[in-house]
């Protein structure tokens, strides 16, 4: 089965094998995964394996790809209550990312008219105002139109350490790069921003920003935009002292 998460830009490549899982079921997965991530490169891609029972040989087997072939084993049980038949599943194995993870998505580029005919210009409106939120913080920035994102850049070099999904109707989903933390997770559950997901992969949160976002929250959209930023070219260098006066002692 090829299952696909839009919010998450995410392909689920799914093996399923009646009894234990074997070798072949663990090739075919892989293989499969290998298969659609070649076709589809703008897509993240991750390898399931479902099977009745995971022995813990093959465990360990699939434990030693995971990081590098990102891979999900969920063992499946039927149970029976009463009259009915109710499945279980127990996910034993979860995905896990290692490595260096790739800064920027490969991706075609695109122009703002296609991006009026794919979302909205309401949402694009929401896009633009959230992008000026973020000029505010880097001053000189510009937006990168892509097919299936839009970044920011500067002068022509992409550094998207926010970018920006517009729908057909609101709200618009933002990817701030940020290393994730507890306390990042409650201070955007304080705001009242609704989190999608974490991207791992690439180290970014996944918001839904309306335009009341943008009207009551702009100051803490301003901070987040503040904290990609810096975690992703480095903070600003502090300013130099000035001093109050500047003497001069003439040549002896």
């Amino acid at each position: 089965m090829l299952l696909y998460d839009p919010l998450a830009n995410t392909r689920y490549e799914v093996e399923l094998q009646l009894g234990a899982t074997d070798e072949s079921h663990i090739i075919r997965a892989i293989e499969y995964w290998d298969i659609e991530r070649r076709r589809w490169p703008q897509y993240q891609h991750v390898a399931v394996i479902v099977a009745e029972e995971i022995t813990a040989r093959f465990f360990n087997v699939i434990s030693l790809f995971n990081g590098f072939i990102p891979i999900i084993a969920i063992q499946v049980s039927a149970i029976e209550v009463g009259s009915a038949v109710t499945l279980v599943f127990t996910t034993v194995l979860d995905r896990m990312t290692l490595g260096i993870e790739e800064d920027e998505e490969k991706d075609e580029p695109a122009d703002r008219a296609y991006w009026l005919t794919r979302a909205s210009a309401e949402t694009m409106g929401i896009t633009e105002a959230l992008l000026k939120i973020v000029q505010e913080v880097d001053p000189g920035i510009s937006p990168k139109y892509n097919r299936h994102y839009i970044g920011i850049a500067r002068a022509g070099v992409a550094g998207n350490y926010v970018s920006f999904v517009p729908r057909k109707t609101p709200p618009l989903i933002a990817d701030f790069k940020i290393p994730r933390s507890e306390e990042m997770d409650q201070r955007i559950e304080a705001a009242g921003i609704e989190m999608l997901t974490y991207r791992a992969r690439y180290g970014m949160y996944r918001l839904r920003i309306d335009r009341e976002d943008l009207d009551l929250r702009s100051d803490f959209l301003k901070d987040l935009a503040q904290a990609a930023r810096d975690s992703y070219h480095g903070p600003p260098p502090a300013a130099l002292p000035v001093a109050d006066t500047i003497a001069f002692r003439p040549a002896e």
